[in-house]
């Protein structure tokens, strides 16, 4: 990580070729500036990682005890579960986390970060290890200790703490083969904002591939993750492809909706049809059959995430990855 360089308005000016009004005007989002002058401002803004320092002019002392903390959703358990952790580690320690959801939107974390840099943090937690260009940027200029939680399958900008989904996904398939089943089906939810979700799915048919198998049906909701989309999608899937012994979902939250299925059609669990989950929230392990499924130490990692942006930064200045690993939890549906 690299010292904070603290880039001004002036600075911003001077490279676009307009006032430092103009700059201000255009960060201010006001209209009377030309359309072409606000593209070149915000292209230079974007190319500097420029972040406005709101802290500045004001009372407040210069080091601050505020931590920003971006999530993509306070909706599914998994993430208030991590947010418990990180108030856990932080609380005694003085600091304060300030929290902004993304909706697994990049565009919107970006904003969430430029925003919440600009009150000049003491540290960044994030979700993942893949943002916008422009992310990448501010965060690597702030010169802040920064933590990317729940993924170590890339290198982190200096810290990552949890678990590697693409080992998850060989895992879960090694683990079904060898409880015997052998006719695979997947149900999922949009990947293409959920890239852990992503790489669970390309690690469940690589660990399948190795045992000389493949996926005989898979679909997919182009939505978040849901109780209700599980329930539906694995209908529409076991319609398509009735001969299926096993299916896995891409989470806790859809197997419970397609264990919720089962039950309204009639289907016995594990007998006639095997199900797993991801992630070992409570409501699977609270069905009448506990949901079989493989556990993520969410508090743990945030907890981690959060002891670590503590600590002063190593002297190599290398980024960290800790490990904080997955459990599989046999339960009863698989």
């Amino acid at each position: 990580m690299t010292a904070r360089i603290s880039y001004t308005l002036a600075d911003v000016a001077t490279r676009a070729g307009v006032s430092e009004i103009t700059v201000s005007r255009v960060l201010r989002n006001k209209a009377s500036v030309a359309e072409k002058t606000r593209e070149r401002v915000l292209a230079v803004v974007r190319e500097m990682g420029y972040v406005p320092n709101r802290v500045a002019g004001t009372l407040a002392s210069s080091g601050s005890n505020l931590v920003g903390v971006v999530l993509p959703s306070l909706s599914n358990i998994v993430f208030p579960d991590v947010l418990r952790g990180i108030h856990a580690a932080l609380a005694p320690s003085g600091y304060q986390p300030v929290v902004g959801v993304t909706d697994y939107d990049q565009e919107i974390e970006e904003q969430l970060v430029a925003s919440l840099l600009s009150w000049q943090p003491a540290a960044m937690i994030l979700s993942g290890l893949h943002h916008t260009s422009y992310t990448v940027e501010m965060l690597r200029r702030a010169g802040v200790r920064i933590a990317e939680l729940m993924d170590i399958d890339a290198t982190p900008l200096d810290i990552a703490v949890g678990m590697s989904h693409h080992r998850a996904g060989i895992d879960t398939a090694r683990y079904l083969h060898g409880r015997g089943y052998r006719r695979f089906g997947y149900v999922g939810h949009d990947r293409s904002r959920d890239l852990r979700a992503a790489r669970r799915y390309e690690g469940l048919r690589q660990g399948l591939a190795e045992a000389g198998l493949s996926l005989e049906g898979e679909i997919a909701a182009a939505a978040p993750s849901s109780t209700s989309a599980g329930r539906e999608l694995l209908g529409q899937l076991l319609a398509a492809h009735r001969d299926l012994d096993v299916v896995v979902f891409s989470n806790d939250d859809m197997a419970v909706g397609g264990a919720f299925h089962c039950f309204a059609a009639g289907i016995r669990l594990r007998d006639e049809l095997a199900l797993f989950g991801f992630n070992g929230l409570d409501i699977g392990q609270a069905l009448p059959q506990p949901l079989s499924t493989l556990r993520s130490h969410r508090f743990l990692i945030g907890r981690t995430a959060a002891e670590m942006i503590l600590e002063p930064r190593g002297a190599d200045a290398r980024p960290v990855i800790r490990d904080t690993g997955y459990d599989i939890i046999e339960g009863e549906t698989a």
